[in-house]
């Protein structure tokens, strides 16, 4: 018996293709371990997103050495958006001569190709040069029928000024809408409860070919009159591109959750426009106000990056005034971290100790909003989602329509189902709840 471990580092997407190394893999008859000694191969699918995020993966690898010494038949594979980058692949084999394969994130159709003819001749296998089409590959190996993530398109076309996406994924490609819609239908089949569609920008599927693929809102009809009893998510949804039609979709839907994960980034127009974002303060809070007025019961998320190059008190205080404003359920914040290759690299930078005063408000911020908006759920039915189980509350985590957490008691395994709940208090932004039916 053959066995593999999957190391994954960043978003939703590195998820998405760890599954897809997965059924790679276990189409060669490797299975899954958590163990490393017992693993045979250790595939490292990195992420390139932050500084931070790299020094972590450098560790991780560096600390595979002894495991790849012990036993040098052991088959160490490096892959993913940090590798796609230009000068890293010779980096890493300079650093770690004992890595065995290298791959980018738009050869991933190709990791078990590479890794044949590694077992084949123990060569080292390199493959990081861009693909003029991006394949589905395999049957990707998920872990459990709950949520299924669904790439809908690759790559990105937007080159926010931060952001090195674009530079290790590349241009967007859609996919083929017959064959999204097929491996949807297939996973309801297959008893799973929440699908969740990914892109880059999912909102602009369809672009790249619109007569042949239509578009995004097109797309979420399609798939919200497959007969079931389950969820839609999706993510992430670029501002410039989120369109009344899109918002009607979701209003008028069987399946679609009234949750929309929106990123603003930066409250400052200016800030916005150096990050070459393509839409204005303005233009966010309208369409804001525009999802508000036609689904009553939506919660939103959002990201944010504080610190960004010429970032002013005045510009941080729009960002302040922006939260309070919307009011997020959730948001993912983030101290801005500049990255080689991008626009804003070689523009002025905030101090660090600026940054973290300012990050340190930002989160207080959010917390008291989370935990005010918290308050209004307590008292009320929910059907929620059991996603999880949380060993520290000793509680199964159900998740409702609108995105929110909730724990729940249960003797029972319930995790997969549906359930009906009531929430019957709130502690800080934490909701606990018992099971109606």
């Amino acid at each position: 018996m053959k066995y593999y471990n999957i190391i994954t580092f960043g978003c939703q997407m590195n998820i998405a293709d760890s599954e897809t190394l997965a059924g790679e893999l276990e189409k060669r008859e490797y299975k899954a371990t958590n163990n490393l000694e017992n693993a045979d191969i250790v595939v490292i699918n990195t992420c390139a997103i932050r500084d931070t995020a790299e020094k972590k993966i450098l560790a991780k690898i560096g600390g595979l050495k002894i495991w790849k010494k012990t036993n040098p038949k052991r088959i160490l594979a490096v892959g993913g958006c940090m590798t796609a980058q230009k000068e890293i692949p010779t980096n890493l084999i300079k650093t770690f001569p004992f890595i065995d394969i290298i791959f980018g994130t738009e050869n991933l159709s190709n990791f078990g190709l590479l890794l044949d003819e590694f077992v084949k001749t123990r060569k080292k296998q390199i493959q990081t040069a861009p693909e003029t089409k991006v394949s589905r590959c395999v049957e990707p190996k998920r872990d459990r029928q709950i949520n299924a993530w669904v790439k809908i398109m690759y790559g990105c076309n937007n080159f926010c000024s931060y952001c090195i996406v674009p530079y290790v994924r590349g241009r967007e490609q859609s996919r083929e809408k017959l064959e999204i819609i097929n491996e949807v239908k297939n996973l309801i089949q297959n008893g799973y409860k929440q699908i969740t569609l990914l892109g880059q920008n999912v909102n602009s599927y369809g672009n790249d070919n619109p007569e042949k693929y239509g578009n995004f809102p097109q797309l979420l009809k399609e798939i919200d009159k497959i007969k079931g009893d389950y969820r839609i998510r999706f993510m992430t949804s670029h501002p410039k591109d989120l369109t009344k039609e899109l918002i009607d979709v979701i209003a008028n839907s069987e399946h679609i959750c009234h949750s929309i994960h929106l990123p603003f980034q930066s409250g400052s127009t200016a800030i916005l426009s150096a990050m070459n974002r393509k839409y204005t303060r303005e233009q966010y809070l309208e369409k804001v106000k525009l999802i508000k007025s036609k689904i009553h019961d939506v919660e939103l998320s959002s990201d944010c990056i504080v610190g960004f190059p010429g970032e002013t008190e005045k510009d941080f205080e729009d960002t302040l005034s922006l939260v309070q404003q919307v009011k997020f359920l959730n948001m993912y914040m983030f101290v801005y971290s500049k990255r080689k290759g991008t626009a804003a690299e070689k523009l002025e930078q905030v101090s660090d100790s600026i940054k973290k005063d300012r990050i340190k408000k930002l989160v207080g911020l959010q917390n008291k909003i989370s935990a005010e908006l918290s308050k209004k759920y307590v008292g009320h039915d929910y059907k929620v989602l059991v996603e999880g189980f949380d060993p520290k509350e000793n509680c199964y985590v159900g998740v409702t329509d609108s995105g929110k957490s909730v724990f729940i008691k249960s003797d029972k395994n319930i995790l997969g189902e549906f359930k009906l709940v009531h929430i019957e208090s709130c502690k800080g932004s934490k909701l606990y709840s018992n099971i109606i039916k």
